[in-house]
């Protein structure tokens, strides 16, 4: 059965957690505007939107990518896209629809090497943002 993780103070290690701005956002040590947080995850709104509702559902734990997941992340990744899923009906948006999406290492879009799901809607999509993706 899949262990779902939990976030402990420092479970980064220092290295990453120093460097690394997700860790810190759910340390607490650097300010964002958080929207959600539970035990598992922490919610925030993008920096940069690309669209009206755009918001980023990172996990506590320090996981670099998707390449990174082990098959015990199996319960910690379903409950970040329920907890999108949750977020997209609290910000108005989950009847109209929305977009989720993982980017994975530079090539597929990634500049924040610790894994987050991006929520997107609020409005129909532009069709640049469908084929050129996230960057």
């Amino acid at each position: 059965m899949p262990v779902l993780l939990t976030f402990r103070q420092g479970y980064c290690n220092q290295s990453i957690m120093e460097n690394c701005p997700f860790c810190l956002i759910a340390a607490h040590q650097l300010s964002a505007t958080i929207l959600y947080e539970d035990d598992q995850a922490i919610a925030i709104a993008d920096l940069h939107p690309l669209a009206k509702v755009h918001i980023l559902v990172i996990p506590k734990i320090h996981i670099a990518s998707m390449n990174e997941l082990l098959p015990e992340h199996s319960m910690l990744l379903s409950e970040l896209l329920l907890t999108a899923r949750k977020i997209a009906f609290e910000q108005g948006i989950g009847d109209d629809g929305y977009r989720l999406v993982i980017n994975t290492n530079a090539n597929g879009g990634q500049t924040i090497f610790h894994l987050h799901v991006h929520l997107l809607g609020g409005a129909p999509l532009g069709a640049d943002l469908m084929t050129r993706g996230l960057r």
